[in-house]
């Protein structure tokens, strides 16, 4: 079996939906999680998956409980037991897409002496930046230069400081370069692109710049739109990556996959955490760039219809699920 390090945090949640049509706040595990689901339903032949996450002591017994219920998880030996409490956090939509999110408690992130021996078992990684110090600039740097397989990252929470009260706050990523270059694909949503390119007029002239012999691709996710990416004209699967990498980069290129249909009602919460694991096991199990991107436009569209990650997968791996006919527009 080939094995996928899935690298994160697993958070507690409390969701407060937009209005009251979807009635009290659900509890429920979140984070990484919502990635685990989606690889339940995405993962390639072959293929098993090693949560790397740390766990806060109070909510281990929880989470083993959750994930020996997932069929992929070959082995629970990346899942360590520390003493902080463990990342909760309160969300509360404002519209269908914009949230407030609170933290409470914090695990650690991890050092470069605690990930090598684990990432060193591991065929490929999946980074997600959940509370957004899961890693710091050197242990990526470090992950780079001593780990052959591919590497996805969502950067995600890594715009997120933390104010008054635990209160998420959007900020700049300094040393945003640095970061694009320990990865060799690397996933952020329309916002999210704003900050990377917030000392620039043109954030897609920012992204095409930025994919070079490190960084093949750049994918954004636009919400109910769908999603974007720029990447190496010669860039289509993770074959051609390799490819290109070793005759030198390619000019950028855009390409754009639209959501099928339109989900009433829908709670956003993780979509993008199961955009990005589907797009990289479909990517692992040789899909193109357009499929993989497809693919994970139509699983995150189906997440979007339910709320947190238990039973996520099931509901995944389902083989068609109707959504609502997106408008036509003249």
């Amino acid at each position: 079996m080939k094995r996928l390090g899935a690298l994160g945090t697993m958070v507690w949640d409390t969701i407060h939906a937009r209005g009251p049509v979807r009635g009290a706040p659900v509890e429920e595990w979140g984070g990484i999680c919502y990635g685990f689901s989606a690889f339940e339903a995405a993962a390639p032949d072959g293929w098993e998956l090693l949560p790397i996450v740390k766990v806060g002591a109070n909510l281990r017994e929880r989470a083993d409980a959750y994930l020996r219920g997932l069929s992929r998880v070959g082995s629970l030996d990346g899942v360590l037991t520390v003493p902080e409490a463990n990342n909760e956090v309160e969300i509360f939509y404002g519209d269908r897409a914009r949230r407030c999110e609170t933290l409470k408690g914090g695990v650690p992130g991890w050092t470069w002496e605690e990930l090598e021996p684990l990432a060193r078992t591991c065929d490929a990684l999946y980074v997600n930046f959940i509370a957004g110090w899961e890693l710091d600039l050197r242990t990526a740097q470090q992950l780079r230069k001593n780990h052959r397989g591919p590497l996805y990252c969502d950067l995600h929470s890594i715009f997120l400081g933390v104010g008054a009260g635990g209160v998420r706050e959007p900020r700049p990523l300094e040393a945003w370069r640095e970061w694009l270059r320990c990865f060799d694909l690397v996933q952020v949503n329309e916002d999210e692109l704003r900050l990377l390119a917030h000392a620039s007029d043109d954030p897609w002239q920012l992204a095409a710049d930025a994919v070079n012999e490190e960084t093949k691709a750049l994918f954004v996710t636009l919400g109910e739109r769908g999603a974007a990416w720029v990447a190496g004209s010669d860039f289509d699967d993770l074959a051609s990556a390799a490819a290109e990498q070793a005759s030198g980069s390619a000019p950028a290129r855009r390409g754009s996959a639209s959501v099928p249909g339109v989900v009433t009602e829908p709670d956003p919460t993780g979509c993008g955490d199961v955009w990005g694991m589907t797009c990289f096991a479909s990517l692992l199990g040789g899909a193109s760039l357009r499929d993989a991107a497809e693919r994970a436009n139509e699983l995150a569209a189906r997440s979007a219809g339910h709320r947190g990650a238990s039973r996520l997968g099931s509901l995944l791996a389902r083989p068609t699920q109707t959504l609502e006919p997106r408008a036509r527009t003249s």
